[in-house]
């Protein structure tokens, strides 16, 4: 089995899903708050070491035109970080939607007896499942 780490990487909060790609299923994991403007590279060190992925995947967001989004110059900077770092193939795949998709299924859960409120957090990590899921969906991981 191998193991997908995805991130849905933003300026404040980054969220984290871990896949297999065996049942080419996703989950969520956690959300990483920056510190001071820059990724948490502890906890991301912390979810390699223990999740030892072979690829890791970064959501990438376009506008609705189809051009590159603001934040594409951050994203691909934190993709080339991951990659010196940590010495894995890091994929970007396609984020336009997620954070609504997310938004989504959180409201459909909360009205089958989830009570708490949905936080920003929650959004981020479902966000990269739901990145991970279309990675896995396109067939571009390496096995």
């Amino acid at each position: 089995m191998s193991t997908i780490l995805c991130f849905d990487f933003g300026l404040v909060r980054t969220g984290v899903a871990i896949g297999n790609t065996i049942t080419k299923t996703a989950a969520p994991e956690c959300t990483l708050i920056s510190k001071n403007n820059k990724p948490d590279w502890d906890n991301i060190t912390r979810l390699i070491n223990t999740w030892k992925p072979s690829q890791l995947v970064v959501g990438l967001p376009a506008d609705l035109d189809g051009s590159d989004s603001p934040l594409k110059p951050a994203i691909t900077r934190f993709c080339n970080q991951l990659n010196g770092r940590y010495n894995l193939p890091v994929a970007q795949e396609n984020e336009q939607f997620t954070s609504i998709e997310a938004a989504q299924r959180l409201k459909e859960t909360r009205q089958r007896g989830r009570k708490k409120k949905i936080s920003k957090e929650d959004i981020d990590q479902i966000s990269a499942t739901i990145i991970l899921e279309n990675y896995f969906n396109n067939i571009r991981y390496h096995e």
